[in-house]
């Protein structure tokens, strides 16, 4: 989910949305996975009121809230982060240097009791909430906040193009 804005970020030096939503389908071309503007859509700032509306929109989808341990650290800071961990499951990927902060967080001395082992997260439909799954694997060392401060021009790349191709349509 490509958001149109993180309540807890500055707004001032943030990437126009269209760059971000074109660098995500970019960094997705080869995943199995979707960048989307549903936030945008449905008009949401927060994660609570986007899970809120999203099974209105489809209520036929069973959803699970991915976040990586740099946001478990803080997600205390969240707008109604309780009520989001009794709407869906949360999996929780490991980033490196952020696992100490994570396991010593708020969140996860609320949550630590509703954590349930990795193997059963090809179950987690049939999970009764709050429940957390701890994924680990080799963490992705790649860093947003490092790629920005190394290139803080990089959205140009891809407001540039898309308006050169929108400027070569017939």
């Amino acid at each position: 989910m490509v958001s149109p804005g993180n309540p807890l970020k500055e707004a001032k030096g943030m990437a126009p949305f269209a760059a971000r939503m074109a660098s995500a389908r970019a960094m997705a071309r080869h995943a199995p996975i979707r960048p989307t503007a549903v936030e945008r859509r449905l008009k949401t700032r927060y994660t609570v009121d986007t899970l809120t509306k999203l099974p209105r929109l489809y209520p036929r989808h069973r959803f699970i809230w991915l976040m990586g341990a740099d946001n478990l650290a803080q997600f205390d800071r969240w707008k109604g982060w309780r009520h989001i961990a009794r709407q869906v499951p949360i999996a929780v990927i490991a980033r490196p240097g952020y696992d100490r902060d994570a396991h010593a967080s708020p969140a996860m001395g609320w949550l630590r009791r509703f954590v349930r082992p990795a193997r059963q997260a090809k179950n987690w439909t049939k999970w009764s909430l709050p429940a957390l799954v701890l994924l680990r694997f080799r963490p992705d060392p790649t860093s947003a906040t490092r790629l920005r401060a190394a290139d803080p021009g990089w959205h140009r790349r891809y407001t540039g193009a898309r308006t050169a191709a929108r400027s070569s349509a017939p």
